[in-house]
């Protein structure tokens, strides 16, 4: 099965975690992880270089994660919408199933949006809805 994961600020979390461990252990699997370059909303000077880095280093820390418990990703800075970066990432690879991990419903941006259901209305691929537990403090990175 080839998965593809999106997400970025919960992309450490321990609810994604125990996601993908699950479906890799159900047999042979593949993730490719989209982080969208998305400027958090609690910065209001950001530019689309420094989105790409926090992105980047998201990114790094997801596959790190991944490959250190043997699961087979690789992934890519996306888009900052997180519906663009999911197209983006369809014109490229076809996949089974996509999880998008959001930060819990307050918070969450990308649920406000209704991003779950729109990705899987508009790509016909099952969509898997993945909510962190709670959102941890953002570690400065710049």
């Amino acid at each position: 099965m080839r998965y593809l994961v999106v997400g970025n600020q919960t992309l450490a979390g321990d609810a994604l975690r125990s996601a993908v461990l699950e479906r890799a252990r159900a047999g042979p699997a593949s993730f490719h992880v989209v982080v969208p370059a998305t400027p958090p909303k609690d910065h209001l000077m950001w530019s689309e270089g420094e989105a790409s880095v926090v992105a980047r280093q998201r990114l790094d820390g997801a596959l790190g994660w991944m490959h250190g418990a043997d699961v087979t990703a690789t992934g890519e800075v996306g888009d900052a919408s997180p519906a663009l970066a999911v197209a983006d990432a369809l014109l490229h690879d076809e996949f089974d199933e996509i999880l998008v991990s959001t930060l819990p419903a307050g918070p969450s941006k990308w649920i406000r949006q209704d991003l779950p259901r729109r990705i899987a209305r508009r790509t016909g691929i099952p969509v898997t809805h993945v909510v962190a537990e709670a959102r941890e403090p953002e570690r400065s990175v710049l």
